[in-house]
């Protein structure tokens, strides 16, 4: 009792919640904390394999060819958005849904712990496709964890909560991303970008995904209504009918897609930098603790004002984050000197990651409470098999640096991100019973 009771009153403190019974309050309290320490865990492992920064340098450190890197960020993001479908098909046939994560968090541990294998006894192309091929292993057990994770969410998180939920999430992801910044600007100052650095990273990464396994298997899940039906590959692709047959979901689609603008803005203010500031491992760290601060201040205010209209958060970040990145591209044109200003592209950048960070939030709020039980499901991983594949689309839009300057295509992504908040302001508010 007295272990409910110091969880209930942390969760208490930490959450703005409605009235409930005794007993409801007790298991919405230990659900959040386990949901929250879990999250908090598999971000923080989240932050040592970054496609953008870590694993780079890990495929530097063995001597791999300087092509694989360009396959990390399409493997990460899109290997874990395409397979759901299939993924959703699947957990719709379970009562209880909470194992999937399990199993995706202990099979993106053992793909760590063999990367590590990986960079302590091969080297040169072996090494490097052997990573690559272990980071598709890793991404696709991450599909896993997106589907079941807001399937639980809103299964054990009321509606007036789950913004919270996201939110701290976000900020605890914040947290990391300082230490790993600050990690970062260590290893430049003292020299640790070496396998072995990299090797116990990768390990530790492993440990952090089997506790959160631990962690999340506690959760007190409800069953859910199960398919009855076999499954089928024509059936999952079936699921994209929704995308024809349910407007209002189609339409949130749309608008996510266009939200895409400010992620893929994101590199170009870290690349300007690079060409204005400097192109020092110093300059990365840099942003990479601003990027973290960001998180960490932002994340639980728009998780509380996700909770009171999602719907409007997405339209207040999409909206700000436009008109940042609007203004790099004025200044870029008629003072480009200032962009030279130690202070300027990182304090914008710090501002389009607080936008982003509302979007991210307020999006997948929308998305869990837009929908209930299975439909809720198909919803996620429809409209991630839908995102993971205008994001390749998008991701061509880079193609233009060759004839472009970068802020010329930050502008673009701004212009993509205005149709998105136009979109937002026809969907319908779902964060009300």
């Amino acid at each position: 009792m007295g272990s409910q009771s110091w969880g209930t009153n942390l969760y208490k403190w930490m959450v703005k919640s409605d009235e409930k019974e005794e007993a409801e309050r007790y298991s919405v309290a230990r659900n959040f904390l386990r949901l929250i320490s879990a999250q908090f865990l598999t971000n923080t492992g989240d932050a040592i394999v970054n496609p953008k920064v870590t694993l780079p340098w890990l495929l530097q450190s063995v001597g791999a060819p300087a092509f694989l890197v360009g396959w990390l960020v399409p493997i990460r993001e899109s290997g874990s958005l395409l397979p759901q479908l299939f993924i959703a098909s699947a957990l719709r046939r379970l009562s209880i849904r909470k194992w999937f994560w399990v199993l995706g968090s202990v099979i993106q541990a053992l793909s760590l712990l063999l990367m590590a294998v990986v960079a302590s006894f091969l080297e040169g192309f072996a090494a490097g496709i052997s990573i690559v091929l272990l980071l598709a292993c890793f991404s696709l057990a991450r599909g896993l964890n997106s589907v079941a994770s807001k399937d639980i969410l809103g299964k054990t998180i009321p509606k007036s909560e789950r913004g919270q939920v996201t939110g701290l999430s976000a900020s605890a992801a914040g947290l990391v991303t300082i230490a790993l910044g600050l990690l970062m600007a260590l290893s430049y100052a003292y020299d640790w970008q070496t396998a072995s650095y990299f090797v116990w990273g990768l390990v530790a990464g492993a440990i952090l995904w089997l506790l959160s396994a631990l962690i999340f298997s506690r959760v007190e899940e409800p069953k859910s209504e199960q398919e009855s039906s076999d499954f089928s590959v024509l059936g999952s692709f079936a699921q994209l009918s929704l995308l024809k047959s349910d407007k209002a979901f189609r339409h949130f689609v749309i608008t996510r897609a266009c939200f895409l603008g400010t992620a893929l803005a994101a590199p170009y203010y870290v690349l300007l930098a690079g060409q204005r500031i400097g192109d020092s491992i110093w300059v990365l760290a840099m942003f990479m603790l601003i990027s973290g601060l960001a998180g960490l201040v932002s994340g639980p205010l728009w998780g509380r004002f996700s909770d009171s209209s999602s719907r409007k958060v997405l339209i207040w970040a999409s909206s700000l984050g436009a008109a940042t990145s609007i203004m790099v591209f004025v200044i870029a044109q008629l003072i480009p000197e200032a962009l030279a200003n130690f202070w300027l592209l990182p304090g914008l950048y710090f501002l389009l990651t607080v936008f982003h960070q509302g979007i991210r939030v307020g999006r997948k709020t929308y998305l869990v409470d837009m929908a209930e039980g299975n439909q809720r499901t198909s919803y996620v991983a429809v409209g991630n098999t839908a995102i993971g594949l205008i994001l390749l689309l998008f991701s061509l839009i880079g193609l233009l640096s060759a004839v472009m300057s970068f802020a010329s295509l930050i502008f673009i992504y701004a212009l993509l991100t205005l149709v998105g908040v136009v979109m937002a302001i026809r969907l319908p508010d779902v964060s009300k019973d």
